[in-house]
């Protein structure tokens, strides 16, 4: 019994080791103040986020998880860490190793990712996406003292510049999309960020991506999207 048992182990570990040994990509970083507690390594497959690799972390706060991607994609670093809460970092990890330092205090606003040249141009387009937030919060609170204050003529002057903010981030976006045809980012873009856009500027964006990028993951969905959209009545 002791020899059947001793076999399935090395097999597993055999077969674990092989899986490692042919995956065409590499997680790595520390989580500063972290002691104990899992990470793991996913991505979304149909509105769902699966498991692509784990590690128990006890004592050290480095970390190693590995994967095969077939194509550049959004993956998730997780932490769990027993608090009822879940901790998520998205990044666009393409081959190669991506290394993501953060800490345990401020998991997601710390982090500080090294990788993709894909994960650079998401994270160029996040910077502008963040100053077109803060100016809509900064609207948002000038409309809440507005009706406070029963001043409807600024109230009006002020929902004129939101929506004009609104249409400046979507044009934005779309123009982001069109100048960065040659990478993932475009079709992930178009897909995500500008759901409701013009049916017209998302195909634009669709048949300006290099063949390369059509065939990507992304650009396939995206492909997809825009054959839904033509058979809807």
């Amino acid at each position: 019994m002791k020899n059947v048992l001793g076999f399935i182990l090395l097999i597993f570990v055999l077969s674990t080791c092989e899986e490692h040994k042919t995956s065409n990509f590499k997680l790595t970083g520390s989580i500063k103040g972290l002691k104990k507690g899992t990470v793991y390594l996913q991505k979304e497959l149909d509105s769902v986020r699966i498991n692509l690799d784990s590690m128990v972390i006890t004592g050290e706060p480095e970390y190693l998880l590995q994967a095969n991607i077939e194509d550049p994609i959004l993956l998730y670093l997780k932490l769990y860490k027993n608090d009822g809460e879940e901790h998520y970092i998205p990044f666009f990890a393409d081959e190669g190793e991506t290394v993501i330092n953060t800490t345990l205090k401020n998991f997601y606003f710390d982090a500080e990712i090294q990788g993709s040249e894909q994960q650079k141009l998401l994270e160029e387009y996040l910077e502008v996406m963040t100053k077109f937030n803060d100016q809509n919060l900064e609207l948002i609170e000038a409309s809440f003292l507005a009706q406070k204050e029963k001043d409807s003529v600024k109230l009006d002057s002020l929902n004129k510049v939101s929506d004009a903010l609104f249409k400046r981030k979507y044009t934005y976006t779309i123009q982001y999309a069109l100048n960065h045809n040659n990478s993932e980012v475009a079709p992930y873009l178009a897909l995500y960020e500008i759901p409701n856009a013009n049916p017209v500027y998302v195909d634009s964006i669709y048949k300006g991506l290099t063949e390369k990028v059509k065939q990507s993951y992304y650009g396939n969905k995206l492909k997809e999207r825009l054959k839904t959209n033509e058979e809807m009545p």
